[in-house]
């Protein structure tokens, strides 16, 4: 591998060679996609409150059945990934969350939709494992950083897509399919939420098992022996797994709180706590505060490669504790949009600097495996969170119930504090 620096701000980007390509865009495309399959559901969310009868708690309940799926789903493809190989585990994640989204699209009840968020979880927590697996071991170390922020960036991306699907969708409100058959528009949504499975033909074909993975799964075969999952309690390993899932518990706790609700709490009434929009409204809310979620990744990458990657998470968990407060009690709809753009940028950076933690902070032989529990420990436990968020704003609102999600994040930052510092961390 070649050892020339490259110059200007994407000179590591161009100088990449072929298969750190091929691994960032899938790991980022696939990414990208999971965040439009799950997102489509908090765009039709107060559609599917008005169609199943369905109360806010009921509605945060679901979500919390997606995000609890997710953190089995990232368990067990975290364990796939390193038994099996990482383009494997991502293949077969995102055909999971991909036919579980298009399946919603034939809910006729809340018990079946509950069911297909649940099964869509499951491959949604098996994609991000993976995927980030994939990219942090195929990316050089001085540049592992901004690859897996750049990786990360494609979520704010497909968050953007299904706000587009959505106001596309939801502004025609019924389709007519041909004799009289009218299809909700909640439904249709649901359905181009299927597409993404084609993202694995291209995967199967043009993406390698990284080298470092290669290497160490052939030393395995050659001893007969399965993945040491007893490593992962062994004293060098055990103190940062147990630090890294209580910081992600607390952040992702704070994100999907927050950022569940938000487009409800933009759509619905003002007299229902929320702040009156119509669909395109918020839409184009959303694809502004899109931009601000976007920016967080390569911000957070360039700065984390240069100057640490803990101290740098830490800053970006509080700042998003300090303005979910000022974001709720704002009255002015540009300072509402100003702030809601930080909130956004804040509030999804963290992300990125978790998976480069991690990942770096594990060795190949359980990297995935640890990596999964950790980051989706956290999700299972987030799963609490658009319920909780859900129950406090049947009696006080949505907006005073953000202020849960402030507490969430403030804790995350005071946890991140113990994770220890891994720039440039050489894997092992």
């Amino acid at each position: 591998m070649s050892t020339h620096q490259p110059s200007g701000v994407l000179g590591w980007l161009r100088h990449a060679t072929a298969d750190e390509r091929k691994a960032l865009v899938a790991g980022g495309l696939g990414w990208m996609l999971d965040a439009f399959d799950v997102m489509l559901y908090a765009m039709v969310l107060a559609h599917l409150m008005l169609h199943f009868g369905m109360d806010k708690a009921t509605a945060g309940l679901l979500q919390g059945l997606t995000l609890l799926s997710s953190a089995v789903g990232g368990a067990f493809f975290g364990f796939f990934a390193d038994r099996f190989g990482r383009a494997r585990a991502l293949m077969v994640s995102i055909l999971i969350y991909s036919l579980a989204s298009g399946a919603c699209a034939f809910s006729q009840s809340i018990l079946q939709l509950g069911f297909f968020r649940l099964i869509l979880g499951l491959g949604m927590g098996g994609e991000w494992t993976a995927g980030a697996a994939l990219v942090a071991e195929t990316w050089r170390p001085q540049h592992r950083a901004k690859a897996l922020a750049l990786m990360q960036a494609n979520w704010p991306i497909g968050e953007g897509l299904a706000a587009l699907v959505a106001g596309l969708f939801l502004g025609w409100g019924t389709l007519t399919l041909g004799q009289g058959v009218e299809l909700p528009a909640w439904r249709a949504v649901f359905l181009v939420g299927v597409l993404p499975a084609l993202l694995v033909l291209w995967i199967r074909s043009g993406v390698k098992e990284p080298a470092i993975w290669r290497e160490h799964r052939k030393a395995r075969t050659e001893k007969q022996a399965h993945v040491p999952l007893r490593r992962l309690w062994q004293p060098d390993i055990r103190r940062n797994v147990i630090i890294a899932s209580a910081t992600s518990s607390a952040a992702m706790f704070g994100y999907w709180g927050l950022f569940t609700w938000i487009p409800a709490y933009l759509i619905l009434p003002v007299e229902e706590g929320g702040r009156g929009m119509d669909i395109m409204q918020t839409t184009g809310w959303l694809l502004l505060m899109g931009v601000g979620k976007w920016l967080s990744h390569p911000v957070y990458g360039y700065v984390a490669d240069a100057v640490g990657r803990r101290k740098v998470y830490i800053v970006y968990v509080v700042m998003a504790g300090l303005l979910v407060p000022l974001f709720v009690w704002l009255e002015s709809p540009v300072m509402i949009l100003l702030v809601g753009m930080l909130v956004g940028f804040f509030g999804s950076g963290h992300f990125t600097g978790f998976a480069t933690i991690a990942n770096e902070m594990f060795p190949t032989e359980i990297r995935a495996t640890a990596v999964g529990l950790t980051y989706n420990f956290g999700r299972g436990f987030s799963a609490l969170a658009p319920l909780l968020v859900g129950i406090l704003a049947e009696r006080y609102g949505i907006g005073s119930s953000f202020l849960l999600t402030s507490v969430a994040f403030l804790l995350a930052g005071g946890l991140a504090t113990l994770l220890p510092e891994t720039k440039g961390t050489e894997l092992r």
